[in-house]
């Protein structure tokens, strides 16, 4: 079942990926072998909701279950004959052509970003649910001899999940890769031509620079030496990471069952064995939230700045004799609530600001201790 799939496959990635660890899970096969219906599902019953609605909405269970902060953000990359197209930007899209493209960029250290990409808030699961809607909406689907409703581009859905423990200020930040890659066929068998022709062979060209990429690292894990040609194409430079560098990958390999494609059959799991041998490199990313420190550092600062002041007043006895008023008294009475509340922080300090303060909240604490045991508490 989904189910079943997204217990196997899905979630061993997905607690990386909420652990800061970048992840990417791809189906591969041929046209009709079940790809799509893997990834993203069937438009008919529920229980056919496929990997990313389901990897959306266990996160979002997750997030309710942990201390911790999050933060999702989605993209919706779709690639057509090697151009990108933003599948999220316009909701009146009548073709690809209305799309914004995508460009591709190369900084100084090797990595590629996306350039005109949207990167949109999902607050709960409805709207990252709906994101999904409308990018889908707007992918290029046509009905081949293989396939009623054959998707004729690759599709990136990229979840980017911001996450903070509480009271840190190390912020970890990682992204979820889920690609539906089209399906490679033979066009003589096919016998396809006009635009679905033209397609095939833009699909057949990409899956083979892909090939090229993972028969590359294949022999780079053997400990041969040689070129990786990522830039051969836009699908494997977006996926350089996913593909020898810092992701952890996991492929699911889709298969038709008939005896007239045992051919292709072989060729996937022949694709599969050289993924399976492919050497990454996954770590968690993290780094300090410079707003996060400062606010940690204020803090601290303002401690101890209270500190030295009750530690002057104790020392000349100046501060010890200082008249409180009944607001400073309720202050103080407000500070000790705060402090033995259940929600309170246990790693944060009690600071009163003088000697008199504090003496004050211990009478006021005794008083809280003494009325709890005279009701039986």
């Amino acid at each position: 079942t989904q189910q079943d799939v997204l217990d196997a496959v899905a979630k061993p990635v997905i607690e990386d990926v909420l652990n800061g660890v970048n992840g990417t899970i791809f189906a591969y096969g041929q046209t009709g072998s079940g790809k799509t219906f893997t990834i993203t599902g069937g438009p008919s019953r529920y229980e056919d909701r496929g990997m990313i609605p389901r990897t959306i909405s266990y996160m979002f269970e997750r997030f309710r279950a942990s201390d911790a902060q999050y933060k999702m953000y989605i993209s919706y990359l779709e690639i057509y004959q090697d151009t990108g197209y933003d599948l999220l930007r316009e909701d009146s899209a009548q073709k690809i052509e209305d799309l914004p493209k995508v460009q591709l960029r190369e900084d100084e250290d090797g990595h590629f970003h996306l350039r005109n990409l949207s990167v949109n808030t999902a607050t709960s699961e409805e709207d990252a649910l709906n994101l999904l809607f409308l990018g889908d909406t707007n992918r290029i689907v046509a009905e081949t001899p293989m396939n009623d409703a054959s998707t004729r581009s690759h599709c990136l859905f990229i979840i980017w999940i911001e996450s903070t423990p509480p009271g840190s200020d190390v912020v970890r930040r990682s992204k979820l890769h889920l690609v539906d890659l089209a399906g490679s066929e033979r066009v003589s068998r096919t016998g396809v031509e006009g635009k679905l022709l033209a397609e095939a062979k833009a699909i057949n060209l990409s899956l083979h620079y892909l090939e090229r990429v993972i028969v590359a690292l294949h022999a780079r894990s053997k400990g041969e030496k040689g070129h990786v040609p990522y830039r051969d194409s836009m699908m494997t430079s977006v996926l350089r990471d996913s593909l020898g560098g810092n992701c952890r990958t996991t492929m699911v390999a889709c298969m038709a069952v008939e005896p007239a494609n045992i051919d292709e059959s072989i060729s996937t799991c022949r694709f599969a064995q050289r993924v399976a041998q492919i050497k990454n490199d996954a770590k968690i990313n993290e780094e300090l939230d410079p707003s996060l420190l400062i606010a940690r550092l204020k803090r601290e600062v303002a401690e101890l700045k209270q500190e030295v002041s009750v530690a002057r007043g104790g020392a000349d006895g100046a501060d010890a004799e200082e008249e409180l008023s009944p607001e400073d008294i309720e202050q103080c009475r407000a500070l000790v609530l705060q402090y033995v509340s259940r929600n309170a922080d246990p790693k944060e300090s009690f600071v009163c600001g003088s000697v008199a303060r504090l003496r004050a909240s211990f009478r006021i604490l005794r008083d809280l201790c003494n009325g709890a045991r005279g009701g039986g508490g």
